[in-house]
């Protein structure tokens, strides 16, 4: 589904380097973690591949059922099929949540919204995730809390339907009990969905007692150090990141 080859990212108007021959294959219906430190390039490659303005592609591709993305716009990414939940929403003062979920379904699909089974799907995605009716018709994420903001983005992928789903450290500044809604709303689109793949970006593996990754990455300095499964994120959480240098890859799966 997803390939990164030897994908090499700087920021904008630099030459700092962010990714250097990074890859990463995702297939149908997989869970991908990766995880790392601050500043190793996490957010970078999320961004990447839904063409952030702020990030040039130096070298390599990325590609989504084998079509090239790197030469998209962020809107032509996002038709495609790919959704990504980011750390900190954006907030959009006079854009109300239902206009932006109604036009964005429109964009993405390429048809004319059923205004009744719209609405029918939107109030029952809002009660799934737990938040008031009345935000349907509030500026996006304004005035929201950190958790809010976090449901209101899976709010989202529940009503766009994407084919591959990217959570940008969605856990972070969640509480034990609206990561619990969090995660339980994804198992369920992901079962639903069957075809549909996860890639979770995270600092901590406490996120993965809820959703269950087919593979763990550990990332550093711009590139995938080590790849193991979900044993790989428990020795990261008692060793720490800088273990991963020390041991090869049966060592962390013990």
């Amino acid at each position: 589904m997803l390939e990164v080859k030897n994908l090499s990212v700087k920021v904008k108007d630099s030459n700092k380097i962010i990714l250097n021959n990074f890859n990463l294959n995702i297939g149908e219906g997989e869970v991908h973690v990766i995880m790392g430190p601050n500043g190793t390039g996490k957010s970078t490659l999320a961004k990447s591949i839904l063409s952030h303005y702020k990030f040039e592609i130096v070298d390599g591709e990325i590609l989504f059922n084998k079509e090239k993305l790197n030469n998209l716009s962020t809107d032509e990414v996002a038709k495609r099929g790919i959704f990504l939940a980011m750390q900190d929403p954006t907030e959009i003062e006079g854009v109300t949540n239902s206009e932006f979920l109604r036009t964005a379904l429109g964009e993405v699909s390429g048809n004319k919204v059923n205004l009744y089974q719209f609405i029918k799907d939107i109030e029952k995605s809002y009660k799934d995730v737990k938040l008031s009716e009345d935000m349907l018709h509030r500026s996006i994420n304004k005035g929201f809390s950190g958790g809010e903001k976090k449901k209101n983005e899976i709010l989202q992928l529940k009503i766009l339907k994407p084919k591959l789903i990217i959570l940008d450290e969605i856990d972070s500044g969640l509480d034990v009990d609206s990561l619990k809604v969090v995660c339980e709303n994804i198992n369920s689109y992901l079962k639903e969905n069957e075809k549909t793949s996860l890639l979770i970006i995270t600092h901590y593996p406490r996120i993965l007692k809820y959703l269950k990754p087919d593979y763990v990455h550990i990332m550093k300095n711009g590139n995938i150090k080590q790849t193991g499964d979900l044993s790989l994120a428990s020795f990261v959480e008692k060793n720490g990141y800088d273990s991963i240098n020390e041991v090869d890859e049966s060592d962390a799966n013990e």
